[in-house]
């Protein structure tokens, strides 16, 4: 893992951490002149790779609000980057911090430009950096650090000031709806715990009047949340002095609650509250910071390589999981294919014991297999009459008029039956040659006059149609009660028949293969 540096920086001197999940650890005090650069530089010798996270502590910072139409993407950096250039001489170390939108007709951006009146103290730095092949996370103040710290230390309501016993000084953020909106930096002399109390009373009040004149909070309204982290030895003097009032409610934490607060393990003796702002740059640093993309490629490069191993690593531990899986797959199939070849040999052995007790047969195994095949194709082409009859029955519940006087069911070809002369032949014939229950219904056609040919020739046809009707079923030979010939005419003794007093008689046969 690559080394975590902070450089804390202020007016008079510099101190340099070593960040970890535990806490801080003091590393290094540098000088604000070029010895102390040069320190810095023979301090970064053989540290190639390490993250190094600037935050500066200064009173020269400089705050303007400003506002920008609603744009995005390159042409919203293109107009922040005009803004800037407008506001500052020297751009390397500024940035606009986003103070939401403006609710009315066009809705504009509001930005909070912020920048230090003195950027060239930093250079000699930031190019130490670069040299020494070290990864620049980018240039924090503890201003911008200032909204993370209050969300950590519970702040309540939309709006509060951040007050902090720092080493470079007081400093005071006003935050408004999790935004930096204002931040002020007093530098204090050796003062005893009680002065330091009342400086840290008045210097607020001065900060809320100067936040009333720019409207940034109202003069006449809710008291403003004032949290005021401390050392712990002096907490009980700043809650007896900071009584809150109808204009101002103070709440006061020590150091070692607020650093629980911003899960800082331990602290580091004889720092202030600059270690919760240290803390938070390395764990959770804000996208807002003054360097410029520039120099700071070699932290962005290195981050798209961590981004790619760690996707790497993913896709590597996805397929470990599937190849892991497949193979618990591969040893469950191998395990049931022997079972199932152990459950084969049982088998096996079980059939050759049960048939060892058979008695020696007269004939061989093959003649054997083909009685069995012989016996089963009997059984095949064996048939119930049960079924035919039921299905006759239904047909002559349609039909009133028609009784039989015969019903013949047998089983053959009926290829033979549909030879005979004087037939009609067969709309849908059976397959010729293949064995089939055959049907052969005669019977004649009660209550309609003999002399009424067609009516009496229609009802024998729908008769025969209804029984062709069924798929399974097959129509073979139709004998009607007349002669027709080919041309749908009555042919034949046509008036000896009229004299009869006989009902007309008829004959189908039909069929059913076997299957």
């Amino acid at each position: 893992m690559a080394t975590r540096l902070v450089l804390y920086f202020t007016a008079s001197d510099h101190l340099l951490y070593r960040w970890s999940r535990r806490g801080l650890d003091f590393e290094a005090k540098f000088t604000a002149d070029d010895l102390g650069v040069d320190e810095f530089r023979r301090y970064l010798q053989g540290r190639v790779g390490a993250l190094v996270y600037v935050v500066a502590d200064l009173s020269g910072e400089d705050f303007h609000e400003d506002q920008i139409p609603y744009l995005r993407g390159a042409d919203r950096q293109a107009v922040v980057e005009r803004r800037i250039a407008q506001r500052y001489r020297d751009t390397r170390l500024a940035a606009a911090l986003s103070l939401g939108y403006v609710k009315d007709e066009r809705r504009n951006e509001r930005l909070l430009l912020a920048s230090f009146t003195n950027t060239q103290q930093f250079v000699p730095w930031l190019e130490a950096l670069a040299e020494a092949g070290a990864k620049l996370s980018g240039v924090y103040s503890v201003p911008v650090l200032a909204p993370a710290l209050a969300a950590r230390l519970g702040t309540r309501g939309r709006n509060c000031l951040v007050v902090t016993v720092n080493r470079a000084g007081l400093r005071q953020c006003y935050v408004e709806d999790g935004r930096l909106r204002f931040a002020r930096l007093e530098r204090t002399v050796e003062m005893d715990p009680e002065a330091l109390a009342a400086f840290a009373r008045a210097e607020t009040l001065r900060i809320v009047q100067y936040l009333a004149t720019l409207r940034a909070v109202p003069r006449e309204g809710p008291s403003i949340q004032v949290v005021v982290v401390a050392p712990d030895e002096q907490r009980a003097i700043f809650e007896r002095t900071l009584a809150s009032d109808s204009r101002l409610a103070f709440r006061v934490l020590g150091m070692k609650e607020a650093a629980r607060k911003v899960r800082l393990g331990s602290l580091v003796p004889g720092a202030g509250a600059e270690q919760l702002f240290l803390h938070l740059s390395a764990r959770a640093a804000p996208k807002e910071q003054f360097a410029r993309r520039e120099e700071r490629r070699t932290f962005i490069l290195w981050k798209l390589q961590r981004a790619i191993v760690g996707a790497g690593a993913f896709v590597f531990a996805a397929c470990v999981a599937y190849a892991g899986f497949e193979w618990y797959n591969v040893y469950d199939t191998r395990g049931k294919i022997e079972a199932q070849q152990r459950d084969a040999q049982d088998a096996t052995q079980q059939y050759q014991r049960i048939t060892a007790t058979f008695p020696v047969p007269q004939a061989s195994t093959e003649l054997l297999k083909a009685a069995v095949a012989e016996f089963n194709g009997i059984a095949a082409r064996t048939a119930p009459p049960e079924t035919a009859l039921a299905y006759v029955s239904h047909a002559l519940d349609q039909f009133p008029r028609i009784e039989l006087d015969s019903l013949t069911w047998a089983i053959e070809r009926p290829d033979a039956r549909a030879a005979k002369p004087a037939a009609v032949p067969a709309e849908k014939p059976a397959v010729v040659g293949e064995l089939a229950q055959v049907l052969e219904i005669s019977g004649r056609v009660v209550g309609i006059q003999r002399s009424d040919y067609r009516s009496v020739t229609g009802e024998v046809q729908r008769f025969a149609d209804t029984l062709a009707a069924d798929r399974a079923w097959h129509l073979v030979r139709k004998q009607l009660p007349f002669d027709v010939t080919p041309d749908g005419v009555l042919s034949g003794d046509i008036g000896e028949a009229a004299e009869s007093s006989e009902a007309p008689r008829f004959t189908i046969v039909v069929a059913r293969n076997l299957k």
